[in-house]
């Protein structure tokens, strides 16, 4: 019989709640930020300052912020999920009227001394508004088409406001975590099969509707020859020392695309391709693996949930986690354009290291109340 809402499992103590976290999950996060340290050290020429050092920081800091979202109440972020939307969803509407403009793109709000991306709140947001939906929808109406369309619009009103700063790579985040979850949800696939032909078929007129500078990086992705010291220097550069890696790398500290500069943007976007320069095609596929079994555990961790919202919460992190690195490895080898995706963990950037640590401490609070069972009614009771 299911739990009630008056008897929940929140009331766990806080110390047996850390007992209860994945300490496999922890161990493979401060794995992937010791090789972001490693690898930024090295990016400096042999200094923590400027990357490493803000790295770590940073690291412990959200750790613990991942171990406070833990022992949080599950029901708290129940509450939470819809405000927490509308609220993302307003500061997202807001970057076109106020938001601060850099480096070509309108993305920020607040100041220049203090200034965030509305975006990133919204990544957090999402997952928890589905989670929480679909906890509330019954089994058998999940893919009836009111029970559908309400989501999907609630996925595509933050892509196509995030299109316009323009962001093609959080969009396409917007997009492959949130339909992503509404299949593990169990929504039918005919759904998908059906979504997926129309927009092979509105490729020509999405493609009309982009930006000069994504036209062109599209161009440049298919043939970066055109270009190799303009548009598709960056891939190019990155081709060259993925290549010169070879199987056993240069060496840590040795490579030379990354050392003398020639490789951009070397400490965020294309570290994995720094990695592979020094440590090769061995190093860099035991980073991957280390991503691979983190997905693994958490892929675990969903199965052996028992309420669809922490299974969701569990769902909407490892698929982050997966886009996020699937894009970012396929951008640096030329498999997909260049859309400014970082490696998680591993990249330097506050941001997304606060972003992604905040979603694994919801996974761990999913996981920590795997047990919390809601009767539909419970959930209403929480409005």
């Amino acid at each position: 019989m299911a739990q009630t809402f008056e008897n929940p499992n929140d009331s766990i103590p806080i110390g047996r709640k850390l007992l209860q976290l994945n300490w496999l999950v922890m161990l493979l996060l401060c794995v992937l930020a010791s090789i972001g340290i490693v690898a930024l050290y090295s990016v400096a020429g042999g200094s923590f300052s400027p990357w490493a050092e803000r790295h770590a920081m940073r690291f412990i800091a959200g750790m613990g912020g991942l171990l406070l979202i833990a022992v949080i109440p599950l029901t708290f972020w129940l509450r939470l999920a819809y405000p927490s939307y509308i609220v993302a969803l307003g500061l997202l509407a807001l970057v076109p009227v106020i938001g601060i403009e850099a480096g070509g793109a309108q993305r920020w709000l607040g100041v220049e001394a203090f200034r965030f991306q509305p975006s990133e709140v919204m990544k957090i947001a999402l997952i928890v508004m589905l989670a929480r939906y679909y906890q509330w929808v019954a089994k058998e109406d999940v893919s009836k088409p009111l029970y559908v369309i309400l989501p999907a619009l609630a996925i595509l009103v933050p892509v196509a406001l995030t299109l316009q700063q323009p962001d093609l790579g959080t969009a396409l985040l917007f997009a492959f975590v949130g339909f992503g979850l509404m299949f593990m949800a169990g929504v039918s696939y005919w759904y998908f099969v059906i979504s997926g032909g129309a927009i092979i078929g509105a490729i020509p007129l999405v493609y009309s509707m982009l930006h000069d500078y994504q036209r062109r990086r599209i161009e440049v992705f298919l043939n970066p020859e055109t270009d190799p010291l303009g548009s598709g220097y960056h891939i190019t550069q990155s081709k060259i020392a993925l290549a010169s890696g070879g199987l056993t790398g240069k060496g840590y500290g040795q490579g030379t695309q990354a050392q003398l500069d020639f490789l951009p943007e070397k400490h965020t976007d294309f570290i994995f391709t720094m990695i592979a320069e020094e440590w090769g095609f061995f190093g860099s596929m035991g980073v991957l693996a280390v991503f691979a079994l983190l997905l693994l555990t958490l892929m675990g961790m969903a199965v052996a949930t028992r309420n669809r919202f922490g299974r969701l919460l569990i769902g909407g992190a490892s698929l982050s986690l997966f886009v996020y690195v699937f894009i970012n490895v396929a951008m640096v080898t030329g498999l997909v354009p260049v859309v400014g995706v970082p490696l998680p963990l591993v990249s330097y950037g506050g941001t997304s290291m606060t972003t992604f640590l905040f979603a694994f401490g919801l996974a761990m609070c999913g996981f920590v109340h795997r047990h919390r069972a809601f009767r539909r009614q419970d959930i209403g009771a929480l409005w």
